[in-house]
Formats: C-alpha cells, structure tokens, sequence
C-alpha cells in the first residue's frame, strides 16, 4: 500500500517501565483498557504521549499489560493488549488484532450489506480508533495523538483486510486544532474519492454517508439492525422518525413499503439527506419532512391530534458527563410521555438511548415507569442493544439501548 502523503510520525516512541497501586493493577488484570492517571504509582519521567507503557506487577515483577501512554488525557494510559501480555508491538501484532476484528463481522456481511464498523475503538483493542467502510472506502477517525507513531502500519492493515479502494482519515476537534501532524480532517490518503458522498447498501436498502464532511465517519451504524427490524414492521403504515437524522428509520420504512413516513429534526440539512437517501430507492409512500425542536414540533403534532402506527425516537446523546444524568432522564421520560401521546392503537413506540452514562437498565425501567403512568395498556415486545459490528468488551464501551413497546388500545 502506497500513501498520497507522508503519515509515519518522525517520533519513534520509547518503552516506559509502569507500575500501578493495586486497584489499578486488578483493573488491568481484569481487562478493563483505562488506567486512570492517580492509579500511576512509577513511571519514566520524560513519558510522552505515544510512548508504549510496560505495566508491570507491583510484587512478582511480571508484566500484566501493555498500552499507550497519553500525556494530556485524564486516562493517562489506553491498554492495547493484556491477555497474555507479552506481545511485541508491531505490525504484525496491529494486523493480527484487526483480522480478528474483521473476523467478528462476518456474519454481518453474508446479508445485503456492504457498510460496517471495522473497529470499535477499545472494543477491539484499538483505543481512541475507529474504522467505518462504506462500500469500498474505508475512513478512519482519531481521537487520540497515540496513534501517530503507529498509523502508518494500522492503515495499511485496515486497507489490506477490508480490501478498500480509498482511505479518508477523519480527526477529532482536538487533533484538528494540533499542531504535531501533517494529517487533515477529510483528507484522502490512500486511493482517490470520486465524489465525498458514498453510496452503500445496509439489509438491502441503498444509502448515501458524506465521508468529508459528515458527522463522526458520515453515517451512524450502529442502528443498523433496529433500522431493518423497522422497515420489516413499517409495511402499510404510518411512521413517525423523532430526530431522524440522515432518514435511518424512515428510508427503511418506506423501502419496506410504509404508506407515509414523517422525518423529524432540528436540521434542514439532514433532512435533506434524509431525502435524498430515500431517493436512492424504490417506494410509492409519501416521505413528510418537518424541521424544527423535537419537543415542541411533537406537543405541535399532538394538539393537532396526529397519530402514527410506528413511532421511533432517537435522541443524540443527553448525558455527555456525569453532572448530566438526572438531567438526560428526564428528558427521557418526557420523550416516552410525548410519544406514547403520538402512537396509535396498535401502535408501536421504540424509544432509544446512545447515552453510555444512562445504563440500559435504568433506561429500560424509566421507559416501563413512564408507560405504566398513562391510561393504555402496553407490552414491552423486544429490548435490544448493540449490533454486531459494534462488540462490547468493558462496561463503559456499552451505549446503545433501544426499546420496542406495543400499545393495545
């Protein structure tokens, strides 16, 4: 594989000796890839961010894990590998891990789809690194300086298994306002990009993802099997999609035969996607759009007394800190309220979550707890979390959650 431009980073990463207190150490022991700075107990003192941390055991001397060191992060220490813990930290070792992911989702591509998540971050040993193909181009976002020192053999790896024709890296805020690295967000480093807007096939139903210019890698996958578990449920009826983003919900829905599909979001210009990705296939219903706040736009449909035989709501995430939480469920529990109002007899209301810091039991429970409050008899049909292509491997890597409720009257 050969590179538009020059990514290897000129830093060549040292070895840092690491020991940790003893509630770190069990943490690496048992899997979990963050060692938290204030869990550092002896570390080189020129430590730069990059260099790889040799972890090892406060009383046998043995190594317990390896990792990246991250100088700014309050996670001053991204484990990459800790199950048998001696590995040297090569390309083969980055090619053999990313094999292994690819591996797990294999069974995703024996159905008509052609866009996935190569890697999830932590989940597959690759912290602070995501890998998204869409048809036969892979884009790759960072959000961490860890990665420099190692790009060059990751990417070539990522392009070898996926078998991508073009390669766009993707930066996070705090990589874009960097000074140390040649890389720019929406660059394409490998292959060439004929148009920024990639058409790919998810359970047979045609999308478009802007890979320059779009959210995160341009499309959000993780959604994927709800999305096809609603249009198999959509045919002849009336859909409501609550922050429809780029028309996940209600693309599938009208592929699968809805009669009207109604997109919700505050942003024109992703329904406008959202339009255009429903052009991309065969569909006689009619496809509404509205713009404006969720909230208020679904209080303004319930006083004008609209009701929809599939609801979906999928907010962004409310909870991005831990001071958020109380906040994000209540306005969960006003979503679950606002759409049980929405859902017509027989109807089905699924109410999702992508906040981490919600956990999907308590998620679950507010849902049954706000329902139980109003007059309509319900059954819970199905609760579902994340799709193959997105594993979980610690607590925290754990977000998605999504909720299927049946009304009877």
């Amino acid at each position: 594989m050969s590179f538009s431009k020059k990514i290897i980073s000129n830093y060549q990463p040292k070895r840092l000796a690491v020991k940790l207190n003893s509630k770190g150490e069990q943490s690496v022991v048992k899997g979990h890839p963050w060692v938290f700075s204030n869990s550092i107990v002896k570390i080189n003192e020129d430590a730069i961010t990059g260099d790889l941390a040799i972890i090892f055991s406060k009383n046998k001397n043995k190594v317990i894990g390896l990792g990246f060191y991250d100088a700014k992060s309050p996670i001053r220490i991204k484990i990459i590998h800790s199950e048998n813990s001696k590995a040297d930290i090569n390309a083969v070792f980055f090619h053999h891990k990313i094999e292994l992911a690819f591996d797990k989702r294999k069974e995703l591509l024996k159905t008509q789809t052609n866009s996935y998540r190569l890697l999830f971050g932590e989940n597959d040993g690759f912290p602070g690194l995501i890998a998204d193909v869409y048809c036969n181009v892979l884009v790759v976002k960072l959000y961490s300086k860890i990665w420099l020192p190692y790009l060059e053999p990751v990417l070539t790896s990522l392009q070898q298994i996926s078998k991508a024709q073009t390669v766009v890296i993707r930066l996070s805020r705090n990589l874009q306002n960097s000074s140390n690295h040649d890389l720019i967000d929406g660059e394409v480093v490998f292959g060439e990009l004929e148009d920024e807007v990639v058409q790919f096939i998810e359970h047979g139903v045609n999308f478009s993802a802007n890979v320059i210019k779009g959210h995160k890698t341009g499309y959000f996958l993780d959604h994927r099997d709800n999305r096809r578990r609603v249009g198999e449920l959509s045919s002849k009826k009336t859909v409501l999609d609550v922050f429809s983003y780029a028309g996940g919900f209600s693309v599938h829905a009208l592929a699968n035969g809805a009669e009207e599909v109604t997109s919700l979001d505050i942003s024109k210009q992703a329904l406008d996607i959202a339009r255009a990705n429903g052009k991309l296939n065969d569909y006689y219903g009619i496809h509404k759009t509205i713009s404006g706040d969720a909230f208020m736009q679904m209080k303004d449909l319930i006083q004008k007394g609209q009701r929809y035989d599939i609801v979906i709501i999928d907010p962004p995430s409310f909870a991005k800190q831990q001071s958020d939480i109380e906040l994000a469920k209540k306005k969960y529990a006003q979503l679950a309220e606002l759409g049980e109002k929405l859902t017509a007899k027989n109807g089905i209301l699924v109410l999702a979550s992508c906040s981490s810091r919600v956990l999907a039991q308590s998620f679950f429970d507010l849902n049954q707890r706000v329902l139980n409050a109003q007059t309509r008899l319900f059954e819970t049909i199905l609760k579902t979390k994340h799709d193959i292509d997105h594993p979980v491997t610690f607590p925290e890597g754990a977000y998605l959650k999504c909720g299927y409720y049946k009304f009877l009257e």
